[in-house]
């Protein structure tokens, strides 16, 4: 993995973290910075995916991108799915 794969899986997880704030319903209930984790994690999660199947060949990849992207979404959902509600304070 590139710099620039590395800088491109923190960008787009970070971004699609704090998308996740707005899409996800409940969006109240997980902190900010849990989602931009989430993100992170998932978008790196997405770059080794396509290197183990080798869908990556150096450079910029559309594969790589694609994953950084719909990784990310899927587990943002997935996490603010399972993460308990509040109950009043």
């Amino acid at each position: 993995m590139t710099i620039g794969g590395l800088v491109a899986a923190v960008v787009l997880g970070a971004a699609v973290g704090v998308l996740g704030r707005f899409v996800v319903p409940g969006r109240e209930r997980m902190p900010v910075w849990l989602l931009m984790a989430v993100g992170v994690v998932a978008a790196f999660g997405g770059t080794g995916l396509v290197h183990l199947s080798s869908l990556g060949d150096g450079g910029w990849n559309p594969w790589e991108a694609l994953f950084q992207i719909i990784l990310p979404v899927a587990a943002v959902v997935l996490v603010a799915a399972f993460w308990p509600r509040r109950t009043g304070r």
